[in-house]
């Protein structure tokens, strides 16, 4: 009998592409605020469920035959008891046997994120849990800071020279997929690296060699790059966390490259060059 996984945050980089490695494989629910929006983003033919963190009475008919979930923090939700155990532990009380949850490269050390309080749900919640601790996405440059480095060929984020073990979010999913659809990854944490660590002077430079023009790192302070991003119109909640972040890399803690992706996919992660190529549309 095939399982019945439920996919939270399938509108997002990671869960797009954990939908599209599953779509022809298993069952899948997908757990959207906007209905008619994912449709339009994923297609038709799926089965869409209305769901919010903080609304329980759409917990019933996102969990109802459920085995697994994957698991997204929404941004906006930092108040983790509150905002996240109610949903949890409603899984529990329908009989989900797993939860698959997108954390953070590092987080173990890093009690104060949203992530790591997650974590701690999952290890009480009486749950398997498995968890992906994903360092910075590729995807995140053409995205969040599409626009900076399409209009103004710069990259402005305040990680000095730092090195990132950048990962591509089409690896992310397929390891999801796989990890969602096999046995022996319960109760288990997997630091998900590329194959390369990669400072942004770097990374403007190989974009610079694909993109055929110039791209800048431009290196700010962070005050520098909260006040940028607050006059680009960011929210200051999500300003404040995405500084921390860049500050914790600054400190070395996105320098660790791992082998969990190759082991898992049997395959080398995609590498940076390949990526900027893939995308390069995006910034022009």
């Amino acid at each position: 009998m095939t399982e019945k996984i439920l996919i939270t945050g399938a509108t997002g980089n990671v869960g797009t592409e954990v939908v599209r490695n599953k779509r022809d494989k298993s069952s899948i629910r997908i757990a959207v605020l906007d209905v008619p929006k994912a449709r339009t983003a994923l297609g038709d033919d799926l089965d869409y469920v209305y769901f919010d963190f903080l609304k329980p009475e759409t917990f019933a008919n996102a969990f109802a035959g459920i085995d697994r979930v994957f698991l997204v923090r929404p941004p906006s939700l930092s108040n983790v008891q509150r905002d996240i155990a109610p949903a949890l532990q409603a899984a529990w009380e329908a009989g989900v046997k797993q939860v698959v949850f997108l954390s953070l490269q590092g987080v173990e050390q890093n009690w104060i994120t949203p992530h790591y309080k997650i974590e701690q749900l999952l290890r009480n919640s009486g749950m398997d849990w498995t968890f992906l601790r994903a360092s910075f996405f590729m995807q995140n440059l053409s995205t969040t800071h599409r626009e900076e480095i399409r209009e103004s060929s710069e990259i402005v984020l305040p990680v000095g020279w730092a090195k990132t073990s950048f990962i591509d979010v089409r690896d992310i999913g397929a390891v999801a997929a796989r990890v969602l659809g096999e046995e022996g990854h319960e109760n288990r944490a997997y630091t998900l690296t590329g194959g390369e660590t990669l400072d942004y002077f770097q990374a403007a430079e190989t974009m610079s060699l694909i993109l055929d023009r110039r791209i800048r790192y431009a290196n700010p302070s962070a005050v520098g790059f909260i006040w940028r991003q607050i006059a680009r119109g960011r929210p200051l909640g999500f300003t404040l966390v995405m500084t921390m972040l860049y500050t914790l890399t600054r400190f070395g803690n996105a320098a660790e490259v791992t082998s969990d992706v190759h082991t898992i996919l049997q395959r080398p992660p995609i590498r940076f060059q390949q990526y900027v190529q893939d995308y390069r549309h995006c910034w022009t």
